[in-house]
Order: structure tokens, then C-alpha cells, then sequence
């Protein structure tokens, strides 16, 4: 989440009248994130959360994003579920951009997730993944192999800005990862971007999921992998054998993992990391002047994927068999 565009009070009450929420008692923006522009929002009907959806988003696929939250939340998922207008669409528009107001879930993110954290995720991985079945849209994910190139050329001459011999580094790894991706995993909608910003906690207990603007049609296996990116490393880039034996064993609890998966799942994390050093390098390049906005910083995904270069077995990560 972030802000990119400041909306007017004005406009926000003129657009909030086309809602049963009742009147504007406040509305802050969220920094958090690199996506969209996002605002806490306080009205007589409660909390909510008021999303401005910036350039970098299709509009094609928000159709996509809305339904899938309603088809999740009717599945048992707890997640924000989309408010529709006085028309009965979800989707309006609000300073130049497309919005929507999604329901506000109690909760807060766990900045240091422990291997109960981890396995309380995994075991919401798998239920998500069990639950988009039968959701009636599609979309491609446009950040999986088949785009990790497009969207590294363009700024492939200032890669060495970030660390030197990096634009080398990513140039071996798409070579790579393309000739051996795998094709026949078990597939369905994937959340894509399940960090720890992206998960709700009460104490101990998991209480929501949030932030489904990436989710997309892709291996199940490789979801998992993100989020084993995501939640199983210290803030030094160090992996955890506790934490990742966690996420992978309570998310097994629910879905099995099948030999396949497992026999790719050092290259799916090796990808993954590649996914998000990408587009954390390009970020990083390319922050809009006054953004409230902080750009993460690639090289924690550099350091990940270095690491998971040196594995050859999901053994080597403490999983079992």
C-alpha cells in the first residue's frame, strides 16, 4: 500500500454519496506498500479502506481482483470483501482513478513471524488455494517467467547501480530459470505476494488476508514458494530451518504437496526471489517525485536468491520428503 494521489474532501464526500456508509468522519493515507493509493477510512458505517488504483494496475483486471475477494469470502477466506455502490458495482471512480472501498479486518502485521506464525500461514495458504476453485475469471500472471525479461531490459543498463556485477548476475538466472521452469504443477489462483504486511494477526491467532491486487492464475507450489521467500529468512538474509519446516509442513497439513512439487520447489523459491528482486530493483529506480512512498530494497531479495542457488534438494531446506 502507498499514496500516489491526494484526494480532495470534497470529491471523496461527493463520491461516498453513492454509498449506504453514511457520513465522513475521517479518511489518513497508508505508506506502507508500492502499489496503489490507499487510505484508512473512517465513516458513520464503520471502518473501511478506500483504494485508488494507480497506472501500474489494469483496469481490465480489477473485475478480476474484486470478484476474487467476494468468491473467497463466501469460501470461508477472511479477507476484504468489496462494497458495492448504490448501482451494485464495486468499482467507482475517484480522482482521476479507479476505486473501491473494501471492509476493514481487526488485526495487525507480525514484523518477526516465529515458526508458529509461519505455520499458521501455511495452513491459510493452502486454504486459499482449496477455495479459488470454481471462481468463474482467469488471469495470467505477468509476473511469473514468462515476464521476469520484459521487465528487466528497459533497466537492465543501471542494474550494477543497485550492486556491482548485478546486471550479469540476473542475466544468468533468466537464462536459467527459463529452460528449466516447470509446466505440470497443480495450478489454481494464487495470492502472489503473501508477506507478512499482507497477513493479519490477533495474538496468535491468523485473522485475515489482505492486498490481492497480484493474485493471478499460477502453480500452487510456486505460491508457496513466495511466501516461503517472504517469512522464512532473518532481516540479515539468513535462512530459518524452523520457520521454513513450519510454513511448508502446516500447509501440507491442508493441501499435500505431491513428489513433483517437492522435487522443484528449490527451483520455484530461486525464482521467486528472482520475481521480487525485479520488480524491488525497478521500484527502486523509479520512484514517482513526492510519492509517499518507500521503496523496499532489492538487495534482500539478491542475498535470498544467492542462497537459493546453493540448494539442490528441498531436504537442504529441513523440509522432509
Amino acid at each position: 500500500m502507498a499514496v500516489y494521489t491526494d484526494v480532495d474532501d470534497e470529491d471523496l464526500i461527493a463520491f461516498l454519496g453513492h454509498y449506504d456508509l453514511g457520513g465522513l468522519l475521517s479518511c489518513k493515507g497508508i505508506a506502507e506498500g508500492v502499489e496503489n493509493s490507499n487510505f484508512y477510512l473512517h465513516v458513520d458505517a464503520g471502518s473501511f479502506i478506500l483504494t485508488l488504483y494507480e497506472k501500474r494496475v489494469a483496469v481490465t483486471d480489477l473485475p478480476f481482483f474484486l470478484g476474487l475477494m467476494e468468491h473467497l469470502a463466501a469460501a470461508g477466506v477472511t479477507c476484504p470483501l468489496p462494497v458495492r455502490n448504490h448501482a451494485g458495482t464495486a468499482l467507482g471512480r475517484l480522482a482521476g482513478r479507479p476505486a473501491a472501498i473494501v471492509t476493514f479486518l481487526d488485526g495487525y502485521s507480525i514484523h518477526h513471524p516465529d515458526a508458529a506464525h509461519c505455520s499458521a500461514l501455511g495452513e491459510a495458504l493452502a486454504r486459499l488455494h482449496l477455495a479459488g476453485a470454481g471462481f468463474g475469471l482467469s488471469r495470467e500472471n505477468s509476473l511469473s517467467v514468462g515476464g521476469w525479461r520484459k521487465l528487466f531490459e528497459p533497466q537492465a543498463a543501471r542494474a550494477d547501480e543497485i550492486e556491482p556485477g548485478l546486471r550479469r548476475l540476473i542475466a544468468a538466472e533468466l537464462d536459467l530459470l527459463k529452460r528449466n521452469w516447470p509446466k505440470d504443477l497443480p495450478s489454481g489462483v494464487i495470492h502472489a505476494d503473501l508477506f507478512p504486511d499482507n497477513v493479519l494477526f490477533l495474538g496468535d491467532r491468523l485473522s485475515g488476508l489482505i492486498d490481492f491486487y497480484f493474485a493471478c492464475d499460477d502453480a500452487f507450489a510456486y505460491d508457496l514458494a513466495i511466501s516461503f521467500n517472504a517469512w522464512c529468512f532473518d532481516g540479515a538474509g539468513v535462512y530459518d530451518k524452523g520457520k521454513g519446516r513450519a510454513l511448508i509442513d502446516g500447509y501440507r497439513r491442508v493441501r499435500p504437496l505431491n513428489a513433483r512439487e517437492l522435487a522443484v520447489f528449490p527451483l520455484l523459491a530461486r525464482g521467486a526471489a528472482l520475481r521480487f528482486l525485479l520488480t524491488r530493483f525497478v521500484d527502486a529506480l523509479n520512484v514517482p517525485p513526492g510519492a509517499l512512498v518507500r521503496p523496499k530494497d532489492p538487495r534482500e531479495y539478491l542475498t535470498k536468491l544467492r542462497f537459493h542457488q546453493s540448494i539442490a534438494d528441498a531436504r537442504d531446506y529441513g523440509v522432509d520428503p
